[in-house]
């Protein structure tokens, strides 16, 4: 990974990231680690997790606390939090990451299909918050990172769910950031457009779809999950120290 910016303050902060082990999670926990901070992140997929782990250490980067965590499970994902602040003896940053942007047809979606994509989309930020909240105003500091996208600015067909889970994440982060300033706690919201993650080159982001999705950006080139780390990692460090409640876009101008 290329990077131009070392954030002296992350050295040793403790990162926690949902759903960490492919895609833009996997790009955060190896720039994170680059920065020399404590990186904490879990996933349902083992094997990604235990590849990604072998490749950080051998360039010989920072440890890597990882547990398999699947992410709707409220009471296991705030267990890990406790468990990693416990650790670590504190707790720094919390990147709500993890997603399924799975596409369905409006009509064919039922009351389960729905509340399954509200289980992965939206609800693990809040029950995650809400634990990294009890840990982080021990110390009056601490960021949190919400995971949202501009198609809840855009609106996509077949993904009513994810879209709307993610127009929830900018209302939460909104709240939040209100819930938790007293505590010295900021809460913003990343926007990203369509990153190209291995995921979404096998499954949807087709050369016909990426020429029209880059035909409506103001700067013409792929997003990489390396330039959405970048904005993370400026979010999670203490340059950012008087930026909550925003959501920020990384879209190349689509949006």
């Amino acid at each position: 990974m290329s990077q131009s910016t070392q954030y002296q303050d992350l050295k040793n902060k403790v990162i926690f990231i949902t759903g960490g082990a492919s895609g833009i999670g996997a790009a955060m926990v190896e720039a994170f680690s680059r920065q020399q901070a404590k990186v904490a992140f879990i996933d349902i997929d083992n094997q990604a997790a235990e590849t990604l782990k072998q490749k950080l250490s051998e360039y010989a980067l920072s440890s890597i606390w990882f547990r398999a965590v699947d992410a709707t499970d409220s009471e296991s994902l705030q267990l890990a939090i406790r468990d990693v602040a416990e650790h670590f003896g504190r707790f720094d940053v919390l990147i709500n990451n993890v997603a399924n942007d799975a596409r369905q047809d409006v009509e064919t979606i039922s009351a389960h299909d729905w509340h399954k994509c509200m289980q992965i989309n939206l609800d693990p930020a809040f029950f995650a918050s809400q634990a990294a909240y009890t840990q982080m105003k021990l110390q009056h500091s601490g960021s949190i990172i919400n995971f949202s996208s501009i198609t809840a600015l855009l609106g996509s067909q077949q993904m009513t769910g994810y879209v709307t889970a993610k127009a929830g994440l900018i209302g939460m982060t909104r709240s939040l950031s209100r819930e938790f300033g007293e505590a010295g706690i900021r809460v913003n919201a990343i926007l990203p457009g369509w990153v190209a993650t291995e995921k979404q080159l096998a499954s949807w982001l087709t050369e016909q779809e990426e020429q029209k999705w880059t035909d409506a950006m103001a700067l013409k080139r792929r997003i990489t999950p390396e330039d959405v780390a970048k904005l993370a990692l400026f979010l999670a460090s203490d340059n950012s120290e008087l930026i909550t409640g925003q959501c920020i876009n990384i879209d190349g101008g689509r949006a």
